[in-house]
Parts: C-alpha cells; sequence; structure tokens
C-alpha cells in the first residue's frame, strides 16, 4: 500500500500535462465530436500512456537510453504544450469580452496555443543542442591581490551527459572554453546521468581543457544517482581536481586565492559524502578570499556565514524550459546571475552548459561563462 501514492502521483502529473491541452486544443474546438476529436482524442491518449511507461523504463531499473530520450522528449513538449493552454485560456476570456463565439473562439486559441508552442519546441530544442554562448562578468573580490587581478575563471555545469550521444557537442565545448584563455576552469556539478561505464566517452573530452591555476570539479544532486565516487575518481583521472570537501589554494604574483569546493547535499546518504564546508576550509589563511564551489544556489547560506567572498553555483538551468523557473525559486533563493548574501557573500548562479532530460531550453539560454576576477585595490 505504501507505493500507492507514489504511483498514483506518477500517473497525475501526466494527467494534468495532457488533460488541459487535450480540452483546449481538441474538445473545445470541435465541441466533443467528429473525426477531428476522436484523432485528436487517440493521440493524446497514447500520450498520456506512452510518458510514464517510457520515464519508467528509462529512469527506472532498466536505464534504457532509447526510452529516456523519447519520454524525456515528450515531458519537455508536454509542459511547453501545457503552459501555453494556460495563456490561452486565459486570451479565450479576452475573446469572450470582445464578442468572439464559439466555436470560432475555441479555434483560435487552438491554432494559437499549437503554432506557438511548436515554434517554441523546434527553438527550444535548437536553443539545448547548440553550443552556449559565452558570458562574460567582472566581479569584485575583496581582498583579492593585485597579483590576481584580471584573473580569468571559466565556469561550466550541469552538462548533464546522458542518453543523447553528445561528443562533438563536448569537444566544441572545450574548444570554446580554451579561447577564454582561462586561468582556472570549474564544473560545479552535474556532470553526467549515468555510470562511468555509459558516459565516460562524451565527459572525456573535458581532460583538453587547459587552466594554468588549475581544473577544479566538484559533485552535483545526479551523481549521486548514479556513481559519485566513480565520477570523482573518474574526473581526477583526466586532469581535473575534485574539491570533495576539500580546498586548494592558488597563488600569483605572491597573492593567493582558495578554490573550496563542497559535495551536494544529495551525498548525505553515501557514506564519507554530503557538504561539509567546515572542512572544506580548514586550515584556510585568514584574510585570504575564497572561492567556494557549491552546485546548489542554497548552499549560500552557510557560505555567507562563512566569510567566503563569492559562490559558484548551477543547478536550476535559469528554469531551462519557461515558465518553470517559477516552480524553481520556490526552492532557490537565486534562480540565475549574480546576486549578493549577507555581509559580504557574492553567488554567481550559472544557467548550466548543458540541459536535463528534456532536450529544450525555451528563454532560458545555456551559458558557459567567464567570471573575471578583480582586486578593490586596482
Amino acid at each position: 500500500m505504501k507505493y500507492v501514492p507514489r504511483v498514483v502521483l506518477f500517473l497525475a502529473i501526466p494527467a494534468v500535462l495532457f488533460l488541459l491541452p487535450w480540452w483546449t486544443v481538441v474538445e473545445a474546438p470541435t465541441s466533443g465530436d467528429g473525426p477531428l476529436f476522436w484523432l485528436g482524442s487517440a493521440v493524446f491518449l497514447l500520450g498520456f500512456l506512452s510518458l510514464p511507461a517510457a520515464m519508467f523504463l528509462g529512469h527506472g531499473p532498466a536505464q534504457s537510453d532509447a526510452a529516456s530520450i523519447v519520454g524525456d522528449t515528450l515531458l519537455g513538449v508536454m509542459w511547453v504544450v501545457f503552459s501555453w493552454s494556460v495563456i490561452g485560456n486565459i486570451a479565450r476570456v479576452g475573446l469572450i469580452a470582445a464578442g468572439v463565439a464559439d466555436p470560432g473562439r475555441s479555434r483560435i486559441v487552438a491554432v494559437g496555443v499549437l503554432s506557438v508552442a511548436a515554434v517554441l519546441t523546434v527553438w527550444g530544442i535548437v536553443e539545448a543542442r547548440r553550443v552556449p554562448r559565452v558570458r562574460t562578468l567582472e566581479v569584485s573580490i575583496p581582498g583579492l591581490g593585485r597579483g590576481l587581478d584580471g584573473l580569468r575563471m571559466v565556469v561550466i555545469t550541469d552538462t548533464h551527459f546522458a542518453a543523447l550521444d553528445r561528443l562533438r557537442w563536448s569537444e566544441r565545448v572545450v574548444e570554446v572554453v580554451n579561447a577564454q584563455r582561462p586561468d582556472i576552469a570549474c564544473h560545479a556539478g552535474d556532470l553526467a546521468d549515468g555510470s562511468v561505464a555509459k558516459r565516460r566517452a562524451q565527459v572525456d573530452p573535458l581532460g583538453k581543457v587547459d587552466a594554468e591555476l588549475g581544473k577544479f570539479y566538484i559533485t552535483g544532486n545526479h551523481e549521486y544517482f548514479g556513481d559519485a565516487p566513480g565520477w570523482i575518481e573518474h574526473m581526477a583521472s583526466i586532469g581535473w581536481q575534485p574539491l570533495h570537501n576539500q580546498h586548494e589554494t592558488v597563488g600569483r604574483g605572491g597573492d593567493q586565492l582558495v578554490m573550496a569546493g563542497i559535495d551536494d547535499p544529495t551525498g548525505v546518504g553515501l557514506e564519507g559524502h554530503g557538504p561539509n564546508l567546515s572542512a572544506a576550509l580548514a586550515g584556510v589563511e585568514p584574510n585570504t578570499p575564497i572561492v567556494l564551489l557549491a552546485h546548489q544556489p542554497r548552499q549560500v547560506a552557510e557560505a555567507a556565514a562563512a566569510g567566503v567572498a563569492l559562490q559558484i553555483s548551477g543547478h536550476t538551468h535559469g528554469g531551462q524550459i519557461w515558465p518553470f523557473h517559477y516552480l524553481v525559486r520556490l526552492e532557490q533563493p537565486v534562480v540565475a546571475g549574480l546576486s549578493r548574501h549577507g555581509a559580504g557573500t557574492q553567488l554567481y548562479t550559472s544557467r548550466g552548459t548543458g540541459f536535463w532530460g528534456p532536450q529544450l531550453r525555451v528563454f532560458a539560454p545555456s551559458e558557459i561563462t567567464v567570471l573575471v576576477l578583480r582586486s578593490p585595490q586596482s
């Protein structure tokens, strides 16, 4: 019996995603009768049955890559159709006020919803699969010495190498990263979905990233859905320094900067894992500025209390598919960009370099971020 609520939830979400769009683009414009009604209803019923089946086969024990591609794509498409069905039905009220009668009113709404959803789906797929744009931002770091002024820190995160083979995309991301001439490279978690054995080919190009002062990696929540210890070991084997609740001190021109990293909170259930900021900062020299890699923005509360100068996070994907960012904001203090917390801590939240699940990005473009650190003294 304890599994019944989980099964109900597993079916309830697809029901919500399909029911309103079905009514909006099938039932209302056809008045519930005729060939288009029955054909449209059959398509929606097939989709409703396929989504939970594909998600279970793709993300359950079977771990079928083909099923996960089908399920994830269907989930993304239906979120777009559902969102614009809501907007379409709000527009319906305006048409009623304007005196537009049915069935013309419902047909206008249906055509509008389907047209916008189709355009955004195609555009969203192109946006998700493209090599991310570079976003450059200067960040003033209190206490940063003149020798480190202008340090270029290139951030990638949420690459989510998964069922879709994105080997060429991975290689091109590395080319773009290296073109930014990074002094430090960072990967802020959610490297891949799946085991090292299944995804390493897509990850291995990251070994060609060239950064003079170091390449640093932390775990995200998705590593803990698979094989976090394996990914930590693998990233170390291709030249990245995992920051598993630890720090490294880098320097230039006689000045120093602490690069620290903590685990994602999802790792708490795995022995020896889970965020431990005290351990990560143990032995840090006083007055040395600290840059902290922490996958989730909400970890900034503890970072601010510890006097961290800058926290770098990912996790949110900027919402990935509009208007999902409103739901993300319920869990995280920030969805994207640079923000301030506490007395003197800054947080940069990346929209992510890749995508999770649905191969769509709608009004939430991916990014490769260049943070240029500035000394207030310069």
